[in-house]
């Protein structure tokens, strides 16, 4: 097609009068009926705090599923809380992308326990795994545990077992992790921001 430089000012102008024309409200009503629904509109909103760092940073996590019993929801949708006091919205590259670590195939969701000199780990129950910690503790505590130090003072500790803190904790989850860590004697605690 040959188009002279006047002819192709003319097409320009054309598409151009069309396009305000239809901005303006004269396009056909079938083309512009349906609008796009916005992709939060029926899901769950659930305020969390992300779990990389000590910072703490609010989460609202999207997902969907009615809640029924045999229904499971799936999250789809992560993004920082704009109410938040620590991030007013903001996340950092580790928290924007924790939609992937929640839906990642390799993310272990259950206990697990490897025997000793064995290179297999085998699947166990949360009511075996808290059963077998407790009853390590308490072996442990029951023959560590020193009331009095070599000069007689009364001490209460047990040094050898610690306790790592999860970094995510409010100060008031903080503050009873600690009691319950002293209550036992251990005197090794430390936060997982630390490491």
């Amino acid at each position: 097609m040959d188009v002279s430089r006047r002819q192709f000012f003319k097409i320009c102008a054309g598409g151009m009068a069309g396009t305000t024309v239809a901005a303006l409200g004269f396009a056909p009503k079938m083309a512009l009926a349906e609008a796009r629904n916005y992709k939060l509109l029926r899901a769950k909103e659930t305020r969390n705090t992300c779990t990389y760092c000590a910072v703490g940073c609010g989460l609202l996590m999207y997902s969907l599923g009615d809640g029924a019993g045999n229904a499971k929801s799936s999250i789809f949708h992560i993004e920082g809380d704009p109410d938040h006091p620590v991030s007013r919205g903001a996340l950092c590259p580790k928290g924007a992308g924790s939609i992937d670590y929640i839906n990642s195939d390799s993310r272990l969701k259950y206990p697990e326990y490897r025997a000793p000199g064995s290179d297999k780990w085998q699947r166990i129950s949360w009511d075996e795994a808290f059963t077998r910690i407790a009853r390590r503790m308490k072996d442990d505590r029951d023959a560590n545990f020193e009331e009095t130090n070599a000069q007689g003072v009364k001490v209460n500790r047990w040094l050898t077992t610690g306790m790592l803190c999860a970094s995510a904790a409010s100060n008031e989850n903080g503050a009873l992790t600690n009691k319950f860590v002293r209550a036992l004697g251990i005197l090794g605690v430390d936060n997982q921001a630390r490491v």
